[in-house]
């Protein structure tokens, strides 16, 4: 997948300087979140479980993390603090899991408890240990990745979906009590949004595969005609944790080109 970059002629304001850590950085919408960042003169670094495919920018630090655990949490923050000297500004992207192989009833304990802890407890964690930092500095902000899955399950992936929707409620919670002290939370919910897997499937022009076929149906549902880039998403990162966005906290933005549907 070709990496595209940020077509906005304006910078947001207030983040040059901005001490940024961004989780699942290493590739799709944590790293380009990790690169608009960077290029609009903010101190990033980006976590990931394994190291990217491709070099980040030169100015984004990496510090590879497994972040569905208590101690990979702490680590990563404590890196994060040596290297930038604080955290201003935390996007909780990382999530992710396996699907059950054959329906909910399938699904294991194991995969339910690692669907809670990466895109559920992780944030917990890592909001739990930046937190007193942002407050005792006046401000900051945070942004939790979830998904439009997390308002209506869509997909054939409920563990991750319930996990998203365990997020959203959280973050709501979390923008509620810091608010007063001067910390923004706000989240995201994307719909489909390309990665290199789903750019390789695409590429077949006729293909048998089943998550192909599923794939062409879901993006032939899009109002808009197509999914996303994730340098879409970052620019809505990029906005959410700007001076702009000042006044905007405990908000859900959907950005899935109008394919979510109420129930």
């Amino acid at each position: 997948m070709s990496e595209r970059t940020s077509t906005l002629s304006t910078e947001f304001g207030g983040l040059v300087g901005r001490r940024v850590l961004v989780t699942g950085g290493s590739k799709g919408i944590g790293r380009a979140v990790a690169a608009r960042l960077a290029a609009s003169g903010a101190a990033v670094v980006a976590v990931a479980r394994s190291a990217p495919d491709t070099r980040l920018p030169q100015s984004v630090e990496f510090v590879p993390a497994d972040l569905s655990t208590a101690d990979g949490c702490t680590e990563v923050v404590s890196a994060a603090t040596d290297l930038l000297g604080g955290i201003d500004v935390l996007v909780n992207n990382a999530g992710g899991g396996a699907q059950p192989s054959d329906g909910l009833l399938s699904a294991s304990d194991a995969l339910w408890d690692q669907a809670l802890s990466l895109n559920l407890l992780a944030s917990v964690r890592l909001d739990r240990a930046v937190l007193p930092g942002m407050v005792a500095r006046g401000g900051g902000a945070i942004v939790h990745v979830t998904s439009v899955g997390a308002h209506l399950p869509i997909g054939p992936n409920a563990p991750y979906e319930t996990a998203k929707a365990a997020l959203s409620t959280y973050s709501k919670a979390l923008a509620n009590e810091f608010a007063p002290r001067g910390v923004r939370v706000n989240r995201i919910s994307p719909g489909l949004v390309v990665n290199d897997a789903i750019s390789a499937l695409l590429a077949e022009p006729v293909s048998d595969d089943p998550m192909t076929q599923m794939l062409r149906k879901w993006i032939g549902s899009i109002p808009i005609g197509r999914p996303g880039d994730p340098v879409e998403v970052a620019d809505l990162v990029a906005f959410l944790v700007s001076d702009q966005a000042a006044f905007i906290t405990g908000a859900d933005f959907r950005i899935d080109g109008g394919s979510f549907q109420a129930a």
